[in-house]
């Protein structure tokens, strides 16, 4: 190497060089000599007949540079970057507190129900209607848009947020709304009507963790949309304990695509408001373990749990989205009388209540525990009294999530296919709970894994993702998706709610068009 060369590779005069002899050792030459100085460098090079070949030190793989790399990867030593994770953690401990809160408070009301609203026999018929209709009054008086379940309006939401057009986001999601949520989710459980509580905590969720983009620096690159898909994700995690179906939901059911950017912000909130709630409600399964027979399924009863769930999940989705579809006779008469429907919504569910002896009230979890955990036996038309009862409370108007009435409903089926199959009772009961979910939702992944994290039956893996793929399957020949669909009525609501000016024609088309492809409506 000539000097000119040599010279040419010290362009930063503050920086040391490396001079290394050629041969097959570490790096392709012989070893590393010292770091030198310019001067000595070109002394080197009269002392050594074989060509040299400089390397900055920077490039070295030294401890500080790997330190330095760290630090600059992961943001380390930025203030700002601090102060993102500050306000999100902050806000996720507040998720935490506030799902936490609103399942006691829901414990609290069905525990109420049982011990005074049962004693009343047929003082039913007139607690429910009453509740039902002061309900829908709160909710069109001062707080609007906190009714249905809640999983519809965030999926309707993050859509409108990742348009950027967030002229329609607040009635959706927001402190207003998710106050409301709580409140009134648990006055209508409280009341007998039979409600669930795990889609008002998406909503709720998602609602507070969207908040914490005000507090972000304004250089930050979190999205409201990331904050409330993370806070949906949260929101499942810490109602249910299963942390790994809240990450599935946000995924499947939510997005419908994963983001690498946002997977960070999703598992910090889903552990921290994991942790709160498990710390404050405990962090025993959702069911208890339940002892599943070791061997596989019969492969008959498993198509059989398939198709039956498959046809009857996709007939109530196809009943729920129709019920509430703009111009059916149904919908347009709860407008025109929003509280006389609330009120006979509320009579029929007493009716039920009665027939049932009280195991339709509520989200269902306490009667589908014993069920599972106990052997108790329930009426025989358990299943379709359920589901009514659940599809009455929805119709009314009143805030209170579907997911758990779901699994029960699956539960009650799989005690009348029990009866006719003669296979393990347990197995059953799993496998029917995924399979209806599944087909009301077709989220065959998000049913498999929510199941399996309830019971702990992760030796039902195989099972259970066969059963929800194929009743999934099955669904599609009866009805859309039940929460995509009913995210573009809710969007639709929104766009012809809108003003013009603030909503052009041509884009707002584009975005039901871009919904719609995502989820074909009905």
């Amino acid at each position: 190497m000539k000097i000119q060369e040599l010279g040419a590779g010290f362009k930063n005069r503050g920086q040391p060089l490396i001079l290394l002899g050629r041969c097959r050792s570490w790096f392709s030459y012989r070893r590393p000599i010292k770091i030198i100085d310019r001067a000595t460098a070109l002394r080197s090079e009269i002392a050594y007949n074989a060509p040299i070949k400089p390397f900055l030190a920077d490039k070295m793989p030294t401890n500080f540079h790997r330190l330095q790399h760290l630090l600059s990867r992961y943001r380390l030593h930025d203030w700002h970057a601090w102060q993102e994770r500050a306000v999100i953690w902050g806000y996720a401990l507040v998720v935490g507190l506030l799902i936490s809160f609103y399942v006691r408070l829901c414990d609290l009301a069905i525990l109420f129900y049982r011990q005074h609203g049962q004693t009343l026999g047929a003082g039913v018929l007139l607690l429910s209607p009453l509740a039902c209709v002061l309900i829908v009054y709160l909710v069109r008086t001062y707080f609007a848009g906190s009714e249905g379940s809640g999983i519809p309006q965030v999926i309707a939401a993050f859509s409108e947020q990742k348009n950027e057009d967030k002229t329609q986001v607040r009635g959706l999601v927001s402190l207003s709304i998710a106050s409301g949520k709580i409140l009134l989710g648990a006055l209508a459980i409280a009341g007998g009507l039979s409600t669930g509580r795990e889609g008002p905590c998406v909503q709720v969720a998602a609602s507070v963790l969207r908040q914490a983009r005000r507090f972000l620096p304004a250089e930050s690159r979190i999205t409201p949309s990331q904050l409330m898909l993370a806070g949906g994700a949260a929101g499942i995690a810490a109602a249910f304990n299963t942390p790994l179906a809240g990450i599935v939901f946000a995924i499947e059911e939510l997005s419908r695509r994963f983001e690498e950017k946002t997977s960070g912000v999703m598992l910090t909130a889903i552990i921290l408001a994991g942790m709160v709630s498990t710390s404050l409600l405990g962090s025993g399964l959702y069911f208890g373990h339940m002892h599943i027979d070791q061997g596989s399924p019969d492969p008959r009863a498993l198509l059989l749990c398939a198709l039956v769930c498959g046809i009857s999940g996709g007939l109530g989705a196809r009943l729920f989205i129709a019920a509430s579809h703009p111009h059916s006779r149904l919908q347009v008469l709860k407008r025109q009388h929003p509280y006389l429907n609330a009120g006979f919504c509320g009579l029929a569910i007493a009716v039920l209540a009665l027939l049932s002896a009280g195991a339709i009230n509520g989200s269902g979890y306490d009667v589908t525990h014993a069920m599972l955990m106990h052997g108790q036996l329930l009426t025989p038309l358990f299943a379709v009294e359920k589901f009514f009862a659940t599809w009455l409370s929805f119709h009314s108007g009143v805030p209170g999530g579907i997911f758990a009435p779901t699994l029960a409903v699956g539960a009650g089926l799989g005690r009348d296919l029990q009866s006719f199959t003669g296979a393990d009772a347990n197995t059953l009961y799993a496998l029917c709970m995924a399979g209806f979910l599944a087909a009301m939702t077709q989220a065959p992944i998000t049913a498999s894994v929510i199941v399996m994290e309830m019971i702990d039956g992760h030796q039902m893996v195989i099972s259970l993702l066969a059963v929800t793929l194929l009743a999934t399957l099955v669904a599609r020949a009866f009805s859309p998706p039940l929460y995509p669909t009913l995210a573009l009525r809710y969007r639709q609501a929104a766009d012809a709610a809108a003003p013009v000016a603030k909503s052009p024609p041509a884009a707002a088309e584009g975005q039901v068009d871009s919904l719609a492809d995502r989820h074909p409506p009905e």
